[in-house]
């Protein structure tokens, strides 16, 4: 097997999946440490809008450095029969991650539930890879969201599967502000 080595000049695919809690703060804690170095971090967050996040509130205290754009509705979405909107909002996160990768407008880009997005069909698996293809040589690029494709686990450079062993929700506890949403 030969070696890609990775270095600050070099970049890195990450993908973030599995039924397990943690993808987007696992994402969210790469973006606090680029931050700290200085480096500019951006996140499309696809199929989520209109919910009062709380990453939402504390990247606003990063300035530049640290930019969450929600694209998507407040609604929940359909998994069999998506509404044409959220193939809109879907459509319209990818071009601007097009945008962002072209302008190299970050160092870090996160796709949060973008792997979601392609299992929900409101993004065609080839559009996802062809953006892994895209990913300019000094911005790391992080993908999160359940049931990654084997192709997108093969291209990346970094997998991580969240595994749920034990889940509160399961004992009928409702989404908590500042620690859920």
């Amino acid at each position: 097997m030969v070696r890609k080595k990775l270095s600050t000049k070099t970049s890195a695919i990450h993908v973030y999946t599995g039924d397990g809690k943690g993808k987007t703060t696992a994402a969210l804690g790469l973006a606090l440490r680029a931050a700290g170095h200085g480096l500019r971090a951006k996140m499309i967050q696809f199929m989520k809008g209109g919910i009062a996040y709380g990453e939402l509130e504390t990247a606003k205290r990063f300035g530049p450095l640290f930019e969450i754009i929600p694209m998507g509705r407040p609604d929940f979405v359909n998994r069999e029969h998506p509404e044409p909107v959220d193939i809109e909002w879907a459509e319209k996160g990818v071009a601007l991650a097009q945008t962002i990768m072209k302008k190299s407008a970050c160092d870090l880009l996160i796709l949060d539930e973008i792997i979601v997005a392609v299992d929900y069909n409101l993004i065609v698996l080839d559009d996802l890879l062809a953006l892994m293809d895209e990913k300019p040589t000094k911005m790391e690029l992080v993908l999160t969201g359940r049931r990654a494709p084997p192709e997108v686990v093969t291209k990346a450079d970094l997998v991580t599967e969240m595994r749920e062993i034990k889940h509160y929700f399961r004992r009928g506890i409702t989404s908590r502000r500042g620690f859920d949403h």
